[in-house]
């Protein structure tokens, strides 16, 4: 594919294979790649177009480089996120006590502004712009307040509880940091996207 785009692309003899990685992964965050290509999505292997200027390739590599770098290092954002955390500490509480978490909501249905993550905690002033990031038709803040919760399966009775890894980690607030990080990777995600070129493939 290098050779490709470089006779593509007279005079950009020094683009690299790095380059195209995260030209590709920018490409697949396209709305217009993704509605265009939509059905071949579900049925096979994506299909990459090369744009036809060189500058919305660059643009799409630019894009998906800081894509890349937000998804991979997801877990580093809670205190970036922007929104509010309303607390109602006891002070003799056990820290695991205090941040543990049976079963995060929305308090309505319509609702997604506010995420009640224990009677203790609650994340306000969510922009709803942040539940775009989709991820599997679902989205992404969504998966993670369905993923941590408690759950026992009907067959065997086993019990699933997520806030056991924060305690054999030494990590009582991992799972409201993982929400806000993934709060504010859905929203820095869509900002990203809505910079990347307009293209009809």
């Amino acid at each position: 594919m290098l050779k490709e785009v470089r006779s593509r692309f007279s005079g950009a003899k020094n683009l690299t294979k790095e380059d195209i990685f995260y030209y590709v992964y920018g490409l697949l965050h396209s709305p217009d790649y993704r509605t265009r290509f939509a059905d071949d999505l579900r049925k096979s292997l994506p299909r990459i177009p090369i744009t036809e200027h060189v500058d919305d390739f660059m643009a799409f590599s630019k894009a998906g480089r800081a894509l890349a770098g937000l998804h991979l290092h997801y877990e580093n954002h809670a205190h970036e996120a922007g929104v509010q955390v309303e607390e109602d500490r006891r002070a003799t509480e056990d820290e695991y006590a205090y941040y543990t978490v049976e079963k995060m909501r929305f308090p309505s249905k319509g609702n997604r502004s506010t995420i009640i993550y224990n009677a203790r905690i609650t994340i306000e002033d969510i922009p709803e712009e942040a539940y775009d990031y989709v991820v599997n038709g679902k989205s992404a803040i969504e998966w993670i307040m369905e993923r941590y919760a408690v759950t026992t399966d009907k067959k065997s009775g086993i019990k699933n509880d997520p806030n056991l890894w924060s305690r054999e980690h030494g990590k009582p607030r991992y799972i409201l940091d993982l929400l806000l990080s993934i709060i504010y990777v859905s929203l820095e995600t869509q900002r990203i996207v809505a910079t990347l070129p307009k293209q009809t493939f």
